[in-house]
């Protein structure tokens, strides 16, 4: 397990607690960013990908945030970080917290980049996602 994946991947996640979404010198420039379920899922690829990406994930919600609460090795390459969020869909007034209380993101790393970053609104189905089932 790389520890440098791990610092790098807690910084990220501290910036997106603090709503902050506008770094990407993290991510790898043909980075897969891909959301599996909610609002708006997708795959998008490259900086510019990620950006519209995180773009449609956003709109969906009337003040959302997020807290990392966990952080997972699952391999040398692969870090599971699940999320508690809140916000309330635009379109359906969903609470997100009460219908999501846990997400996650599983970000792939090679050589200090994160290559893909993949985000699951059911934290159940991201844990069978790499292979850790509880």
């Amino acid at each position: 397990m790389s520890q440098e994946n791990m610092q790098l991947v807690r910084s990220i996640c501290a910036a997106w607690d603090r709503g902050d979404y506008s770094a990407v010198g993290w991510a790898h420039p043909d980075i897969e960013f891909t959301v599996v379920e909610g609002p708006q899922p997708g795959t998008w690829t490259g900086l510019a990908g990620m950006a519209e990406g995180w773009r449609a994930w956003l709109s969906a919600w009337e003040d959302f945030s997020q807290e990392a609460d966990d952080y997972r090795q699952v391999d040398d390459d692969r870090v599971l970080v699940s999320f508690r969020c809140s916000g309330r869909g635009k379109t359906s007034g969903v609470d997100l917290a009460q219908m999501h209380p846990v997400m996650a993101g599983v970000f792939h790393l090679q050589e200090g980049k994160v290559t893909r970053f993949v985000g699951y609104v059911d934290w159940e189905r991201a844990l069978e996602a790499v292979g850790l089932r509880e």
